[in-house]
Parts: structure tokens; sequence; C-alpha cells
């Protein structure tokens, strides 16, 4: 079962003179995972290395260090961890002792790996996008029901007629739903289920 961050980690840890400072933070898409990384690089270390994991999306950057050393260690460590939807930066300053490639692969690595293990973590559930619609009369007995089937708000639109929603449901929660919300509108909402 794969596992995501609940809250934004951070380590630091000092190898051969080298201070490596490591954050992570669970990411939802390339763009938010980029966002990270600029917004927490550090533009006076030596490297800012950082790896991202999304599903099936990743990739890793050495920011200087030699090829394979940094990104691709980082992307290990979010691996073994079993973390998906993850970030992982880690910033370094160089301390005067060269670690050679099998050093920096230790130090990326393992220091991205104490981080994630270090961090609070929570298994994914596997989400279905749900679009569905009500009259406003409904919405706040409906919107009510939410929480206890641990459904996240994609988005939320209004018109003349009422509420759309696009939801990203549990997916062994979506046919209970469905029906709860039929119930609920006595037939009333609309319910589309996404792939």
């Amino acid at each position: 079962m794969p596992y995501t961050l609940t809250a934004p980690a951070s380590y630091e840890e000092d190898i051969r003179k080298s201070r490596f400072l490591v954050f992570a933070q669970s990411v939802a898409s390339v763009q938010e995972a980029m966002d990270f990384f600029a917004a927490n690089s550090v533009p006076a270390a030596t490297h800012n290395c950082w790896a991202y994991r999304i599903g099936d999306l990743y990739r890793f950057n050495d920011d200087g260090e030699p090829g394979g050393t940094a990104g691709r260690p980082i992307l290990q460590a979010i691996e073994s961890q079993q973390c998906d939807r993850v970030a992982v930066l880690v910033v370094r300053w160089f301390g005067g002792i060269k670690l050679g490639p099998g050093g920096l692969v230790r130090a990326y690595g393992g220091t991205a790996a104490q981080c994630l293990r270090l961090a609070d973590k929570t298994e994914l559930v596997q989400e279905t996008e749900v679009r569905c619609s009500c009259l406003f009369g409904d919405m706040a007995l409906v919107r009510s029901r939410f929480a206890g089937f641990g459904i996240r708000v994609v988005d939320e639109q209004f018109d003349a007629g009422g509420v759309q929603w696009r939801l990203a449901v549990p997916s062994m929660e979506v046919d209970a739903f469905v029906k709860v919300l039929t119930d609920l509108t006595r037939g009333q909402a609309q319910a589309e289920i996404g792939e």
C-alpha cells in the first residue's frame, strides 16, 4: 500500500563536514512539486537536488552533482519508503571533503530516506472522481456526509439551480455514496462517475 505525507517534513545531518538539509512534502501535481522545489531551494547552497513521484510520473535532478549520485538515490528513497505523491529536496553545503560517487549516493539517498522514515504518513486510498449536482436546499445535508465517506471536494461551482461538485471519493465508497446522495435528495441529485 503506498503512503503519502500528512505534513511537510524536514531532516538535517552533517556527513564528513558537508551539511545536508532535507525537505519533503505531499504534492498532487508536477506543478505543485516544482513550486515546492522553487520555494525551498537555497540559492547560497552548493547543490539543491530533488526528486518526486506522483503515480506513474517521476523526475529527479542532480543539480551539478555527478550523474546518478543525487537525484536518483532520492527517488529510490521515495520508492523504498513506499511513498507516492511526494516531493523531496536535499540541499547540500559542501564542507571541503569529497565524498566520492558511493558516498554521495549514500548521503543523498540516506538523508532522504531518514526524512521520509520520520515523517508523518498516511496510506494513500485509491480515489474515483464523481461529478454531482444538487439543489441549494439539499446542499448542506449532502455536504454533511462527505467526511463520513472520506470525500475531498476538488471543485465547487454554483449556478441558479444549485451546486456542482467535482469530488474525489474513495473508490470502495462510490456506490454507497451515490445511493446516499440519491436517497438524501429524493432522486433529485445527479451523479456521474469518472474513470
